[in-house]
C-alpha cells in the first residue's frame, strides 16, 4: 500500500507539473533616436508587455548616466518605464539599455540610442502664438502638430535644422502656417535650411544626412503653408487634406488674391508624408490658397510619401524647385492655382512626374509650368491631366521642359483641345525603338509636332541648386 501511494504522488506531481502555464518574453519598445546637448537631461520611455506581470528593471548607460525616473508597477502586465538620461560633456553617440524581469525571471532588453549633440535643441510643443525667432546654429524639436496662428510671424534664420517626431493619424507631426500667419524662413546657398525627422541625425553646417537614405520616407508630416488668396472649390474656405477637421487652423482660401505668408527660400524638406488616415498623407510641402505676396523660391523636397509640392488653389508664384523620390507625385496642382512654377527638376517619382487638375468649383484659372527637367526613372507616368471634373478641367500652360529617362508604359496623357492646355518647346530623350507618340499622346498625335525627340537646348537651370541641395551634394544631378 505505501509503494502505490508513492507512485500516486509522483504521478499527482508529473501531471502539476506538465500543466505549468507557460508564459511568453516580455516585450520592450525603446523610443525612437533622440537628441540631447551635452550635459542636458533628456526623459526616455520605454513602453512594456509581460504576460507574467512586471517585476524589475535595470539599466546601462554609455556616453552619460541614466536613472528611472517613474518605474514600472509591480505585477502589472503592462506600462512604461521613464528613464533620464543625462548626457556626459562629449558629443557623440549615447545610448541607454534597460533590461525588464518578469514575475517568471524572463528578462528581456531594449535599448534607445541617443545622439549627443554639441549644439543647442529646443523642443516644440506647443503652437506658435507670438513673434518668435529660430535660431541659427540650433535645433527644433517639433514634438506635434505646430501651427503658426493668424497673426503672428515665425522667423527661422539661415542654417537651423527643424526636426519632427515620428507620428500618424491624428498625432502626425507637421509644421504648420495658419491663414493670416507668416513663415520668414530665409535660408542662403551656403546655409540652407532643413526640415527633417528626429532619426537623421544631420547637425547645423552639414548638407548630406550622415545616416538617412535618401528613400526613406514616411517619417514625419511636412510644411504646409495656408493663406487667403482664392481658390476653386465647393466653398470659400475648405480644411486642407492632412489636418483633422477638428483643428480650424487647417482652413484655405479667401478673397485675397495678393495675401502673403511670408517668405521661403534656400528651404530643403525631407523624409515626410506621414499618413493620417488611409490615402491621406501629408505633402513635403502644402500651399493651399497661398497669394501673390508670398515669395517661394529655392526648395527641395526629398523622399516624401506623398506628393513633392501640391498647390490648392491660390495665386503664389514658386521657382527653382527641386523634387527627389516621392512616393506618390512629384508635381501636384488642384483648384485651379493661378502662379507660375518656374525652374524645376523632378527625379524618379513613384506615380506621375506632374499631376494636374483644374477646377472643383465656378473659379476658373489657368497656371504655368516653365523650364523645367524631368527624369521619369521609375514614375508611373509622364503627366496626368485626365483627372477632370469639368469639361474645362486642367488649365495649364507648359513650356521650355525637357524629358528623359522614360520607359516604355510612361506616358503623357493630356488632351489639349478638351482641357485648353497649351504645351510648347517639349524636348525628350526616348528610348531606343520607340516613338515620341508612344509617351506624348492624345489620341490623335495633335501636339506631338510640340516634341522633339533628342535635342537639348531647354529645361532647368541645374546651377540654381548646386550646393546647397542635397540632390546636387549627393552627385545625382550628373547628366541633367
Amino acid at each position: 500500500m505505501k509503494k502505490k501511494l508513492i507512485t500516486i504522488f509522483f504521478l499527482a506531481a508529473a501531471v502539476i507539473g506538465g500543466c505549468k502555464e507557460e508564459f511568453a518574453l516580455p516585450e520592450i519598445t525603446a523610443p525612437e533616436l533622440t537628441t540631447v546637448e551635452i550635459t542636458r537631461s533628456v526623459d526616455l520611455t520605454f513602453d512594456y508587455i509581460t504576460e507574467a506581470g512586471y517585476k524589475s528593471s535595470v539599466l546601462s548607460a554609455a556616453g552619460g548616466s541614466a536613472v528611472i525616473k517613474t518605474d514600472g508597477s509591480a505585477g502589472s502586465l503592462s506600462g512604461s518605464i521613464i528613464v533620464t538620461f543625462t548626457a556626459g560633456s562629449d558629443a557623440g553617440a549615447g545610448s541607454v539599455t534597460l533590461t525588464l524581469t518578469d514575475n517568471e525571471g524572463m528578462a528581456e532588453e531594449a535599448v534607445a540610442v541617443i545622439n549627443i549633440s554639441n549644439v543647442p535643441t529646443i523642443s516644440v510643443t506647443e503652437n506658435i502664438s507670438s513673434n518668435t525667432t529660430w535660431q541659427t546654429g540650433k535645433i527644433y524639436i517639433l514634438e506635434g502638430r505646430i501651427t503658426v496662428l493668424s497673426g503672428v510671424t515665425l522667423t527661422i534664420q539661415p542654417g537651423v535644422v527643424v526636426k519632427g517626431r515620428a507620428g500618424s493619424e491624428s498625432n502626425a507631426t507637421a509644421l504648420m502656417i495658419a491663414r493670416g500667419g507668416k513663415l520668414n524662413a530665409e535660408g542662403t546657398s551656403s546655409s540652407p535650411i532643413i526640415f527633417t525627422s528626429v532619426s537623421d541625425q544631420i547637425l547645423p553646417g552639414n548638407t548630406e544626412s550622415p545616416n538617412l537614405e535618401p528613400t526613406l520616407n514616411g517619417l514625419w508630416g511636412g510644411l504646409i503653408i495656408l493663406g487667403k488668396a482664392p481658390i476653386s472649390a465647393e466653398a470659400e474656405a475648405m480644411q486642407i487634406e492632412g489636418i483633422p477637421t477638428s483643428d480650424l487652423n487647417g482652413l484655405y482660401g479667401g478673397t485675397d488674391p495678393a495675401d502673403n505668408s511670408g517668405t521661403i527660400k534656400y528651404v530643403s524638406i525631407r523624409h515626410g508624408g506621414a499618413n493620417i488616415g488611409e490615402g491621406n498623407e501629408i505633402n513635403g510641402l502644402t500651399l493651399g490658397g497661398v497669394g501673390s505676396g508670398t515669395v517661394i523660391e529655392n526648395i527641395e523636397v526629398v523622399s516624401n510619401q506623398d506628393d513633392g509640392i501640391e498647390w490648392f488653389g491660390g495665386t503664389v508664384n514658386v521657382k527653382n524647385v527641386i523634387i527627389w523620390n516621392t512616393g506618390d507625385d512629384a508635381i501636384d496642382t488642384d483648384q485651379s492655382w493661378a502662379g507660375t512654377l518656374d525652374n524645376f527638376i523632378v527625379i524618379n517619382p513613384g506615380d506621375e512626374c506632374l499631376e494636374l487638375d483644374g477646377p472643383e468649383g465656378t473659379l476658373a484659372a489657368k497656371h504655368t509650368i516653365k523650364n523645367g527637367t524631368i527624369y521619369a526613372g521609375s514614375a508611373q507616368g509622364i503627366a496626368d491631366l485626365d483627372d477632370a471634373n469639368t469639361a474645362s478641367d486642367s488649365f495649364v500652360d507648359m513650356n521650355n521642359i525637357y524629358f528623359f529617362g522614360l520607359m516604355t508604359g510612361q506616358d503623357f496623357d493630356a488632351v489639349p483641345t478638351y482641357y485648353n492646355c497649351t504645351f510648347s518647346n517639349f524636348q525628350a530623350t526616348i528610348p531606343s525603338g520607340t516613338t515620341l507618340q508612344t509617351f506624348f499622346k492624345d489620341g490623335s498625335d495633335a501636339y506631338t509636332t510640340s516634341v522633339n525627340a533628342g535635342a537639348r537646348t531647354v529645361g532647368a537651370n541645374v546651377t540654381n541648386f548646386s550646393g546647397w541641395s542635397w540632390t546636387s551634394v549627393s552627385g545625382s544631378l550628373q547628366g541633367f
